[in-house]
């Protein structure tokens, strides 16, 4: 089935592929975890839904893209349903299944929007009213037609207006409820979930499903997390809360709409508390929170949770049920982020985001300290999980992505093998958050001692040593955190002007690639350089993709999921080791608690987190099989620190060289 489903894509044998899928299909039968690194161009999707497809249980495959998982629905899953078909003389079924705000809410597109007084708001003029017209319009379409109603086949559309149709799951009023229940697109996506034997989710939905408790995804026992070395970092995000004083003060002027005992006025004057406690303080990480802060969060806790509780009885108007649980789940989720914060929990980390950053005033977050613990106790215990990405081996080995993950080295079923000595010297070691001891059994008592793993490297198709070059710049002076020297402009004018454009150019600040892209503008007037800002991301990469002569300057949103095949990117040019700031809360938390049990907590997190990103960034370069160029790196340090080798072990297999004018002239024979 593999065979035929490759052919309808239109792809050909790769014995990586077939290799992934027999392990991927063992894994399934066993019930043992299976890390699975297999490069660009493995066809590594197919690797893994031809055995889902055929396993006899349900199967649900995880992603951290909109990209992949369109990939997925509208080219890899047909492809392979039809070959399904052909040899077993049926059409399996699948889903897709996303949180509920990404379903557009009828009750709210066909009567509207509660405002602060509980009443339905006018619908809004000018552009905005339009969007919200043309959503509502295409919702009703979707409706009659039998359509999903998810955000990803709407009219183009902001966030703000996709609000005005959409709902959260603490604002909804439920099927049972709803007068439209019986034609909800969020329940109609759990219904054909349910007759599914596979299911395309994401990481989040995932995270909630399995470490939350929230009953998301349909029973299933297997599932297979694609771009698996996103996963922690999305449970992270799903994991972490916000509390600003905006939101605290409409929660208030909501609730007042239905409470008459002063509650929702407790909790306005509670926002006054908040305020200023914050404003007394720097933006940064929290290890013990001022009285002052402690009082606020304190008092902001316990005035939500008055008011959650004072709340009235449904009556039989939907309406005024529609704008009483908008107004009872803003005050919820105050409630629920208020107690996480005023706990103060040892297993989570604190801070006061920057005042740029938030466009209303300093605000509260707080995220886990790590969550390996919960994969491991919530995820890992319960599943058989088949992790694969192109980047799962950091530092030539998979310690440090199985660790993160909630795996150990010792439970690796071919642990014997030797591991490199740099990832030796750093793998993360499992530390208890609250004792900050180490733990020989992360995650809950009841998790089994041992959960057994392997990890295969299926390789890939391309031969980095004769179609790709890394050059390393040594000669240049260790670059500063957020300007670009002098120095590092002229290499990166050589490169460009060597390879007549074709470049992506990856900067570790928004300041280092504007800056980049002024120096080169000026010194090389004739080639278009595009930087991000300049226009929206999707149309500057269009541009990219389509012309050959212009260069793309960007950060982090351009290192991971850009895919540009062909003589369009010929030289990518990375600026610095992308290591995360010292300033940064939780990756400095999680650095200093890695260094209280004796481990190298720059080695554990911020060398980890600089070798992930430096092996996404490299593989922007080689797409296909007929693509050559230069990944160009201009951190001397790669090649002259002690960590230095544990970074290059992560990257692709490239040919390397300390030589500018190799580079160069290897460039200049490319765009001849």
């Amino acid at each position: 089935m593999l065979g035929v489903a490759v052919s309808n894509v239109g792809g050909e044998d790769r014995p990586g592929q077939l290799e992934m899928a027999r392990a991927v299909r063992s894994a399934m039968q066993t019930g043992q975890h299976l890390l699975v690194q297999a490069g660009t161009g493995t066809g590594k999707s197919l690797g893994y839904l031809v055995p889902a497809v055929l396993h006899r249980d349900r199967v649900v495959v995880a992603t951290a893209t909109l990209a992949l998982q369109h990939q997925l629905v509208e080219r890899d899953i047909p492809a392979l349903l039809d070959a399904a078909a052909d040899v077993l003389g049926s059409r399996p079924s699948y889903a897709v299944l996303k949180g509920r705000s990404n379903y557009a809410c009828l009750h709210r597109a066909r009567d509207g929007v509660p405002d602060d007084q509980g009443t339905l708001v006018e619908l809004p003029t000018g552009s905005m009213g339009a969007e919200v017209v043309a959503l509502r319009e295409w919702a009703e379409a979707e409706s009659k037609a039998g359509g999903v109603g998810d955000r990803d086949s709407a009219p183009p559309h902001t966030d703000r207006v996709w609000h005005q149709v959409s709902v959260s799951h603490r604002e909804c009023l439920g099927a049972v409820k709803c007068p439209y229940g019986v034609e909800c697109f969020a329940e109609r996506a759990r219904e054909r979930a349910m007759a599914s034997r596979l299911i395309v989710t994401n990481h989040s939905l995932l995270a909630i499903d399995a470490i939350e408790g929230v009953p998301m995804i349909p029973e299933y026992h297997v599932v297979v997390v694609d771009e698996a070395h996103e996963l922690a970092s999305r449970v992270t995000q799903a994991a972490t809360d916000e509390l600003t004083v905006a939101a605290i003060e409409r929660a208030a002027r909501r609730a007042r709409n239905f409470l008459d005992d002063g509650e929702a006025d407790e909790l306005g004057e509670s926002a006054d508390a908040l305020r200023a406690a914050i404003d007394d303080m720097e933006p940064g990480r929290i290890d013990s929170p001022p009285d002052a802060l402690a009082a606020a969060l304190s008092m902001t806790r316990n005035a939500a949770r008055a008011a959650f509780s004072a709340f009235p009885k449904e009556s039989s108007d939907s309406d005024a049920n529609a704008a009483r649980q908008q107004a009872r789940g803003m005050v919820d989720e105050i409630r629920k982020v208020a107690e996480r914060l005023a706990a103060h929990d040892e297993s989570d980390v604190t801070w006061i985001a920057e005042r740029e950053r938030t466009g209303g005033g300093s605000h509260l977050c707080v995220a886990p300290l790590q969550v390996w613990g919960q994969l491991r106790g919530k995820l890992l215990s319960d599943k058989t999980v088949i992790f694969t990405s192109a980047t799962l081996k950091l530092g030539g080995d998979f310690t440090a992505m199985a660790t993160a993950i909630g795996l150990k080295e010792s439970e690796r079923a071919d642990h014997s093998i030797d591991t490199p000595h740099e990832v030796s010297a750093m793998a993360a070691v499992d530390v208890d958050a609250k004792s900050g001891e180490r733990s020989d059994d992360p995650g809950d008592p009841g998790v089994p001692e041992v959960l057994g793993w392997r990890g295969i490297d299926v390789g890939s198709p391309f031969d980095y040593q004769r179609q790709s070059i890394l050059y390393i710049a040594r000669h240049l002076p260790t670059p500063g955190r957020d300007r670009i020297g002098s120095a590092q402009l002229e290499e990166i004018q050589g490169l460009i002007g060597a390879a007549n454009g074709r470049t992506l150019g990856l900067f570790s600040s928004r300041r280092a690639a504007e800056a980049a892209a002024q120096a080169v503008r000026e010194a090389l007037p004739h080639m278009p350089i595009l930087c991000q800002g300049d226009g929206q991301l999707s149309h500057l990469q269009a541009e990219f993709i389509a012309n050959p002569a212009v260069s793309l300057f960007g950060t982090l949103s351009l290192w991971q999921g850009l895919d540009v095949p062909g003589p369009t990117c010929q030289l990518v040019i990375i600026d610095r080791i992308p290591f995360p700031r010292p300033d940064d809360p939780l990756m400095s938390a999680r650095a200093r608690a890695a260094d209280k049990v004796g481990s190298n907590g720059f080695m554990a997190v911020s060398a980890t987190h600089a070798a992930l990103l430096l092996a996404q960034g490299s593989g922007r370069l080689i797409r296909t099989k007929a693509d050559r160029g230069v990944v160009a790196i201009l951190d001397p340090r790669l090649a002259t620190a002690r960590y230095g080798g544990f970074l290059r072990a992560s990257l692709p297999a490239m040919w390397t060289t300390f030589n500018g004018n190799v580079a160069r002239a290897a460039l200049a024979r490319l765009s001849a």
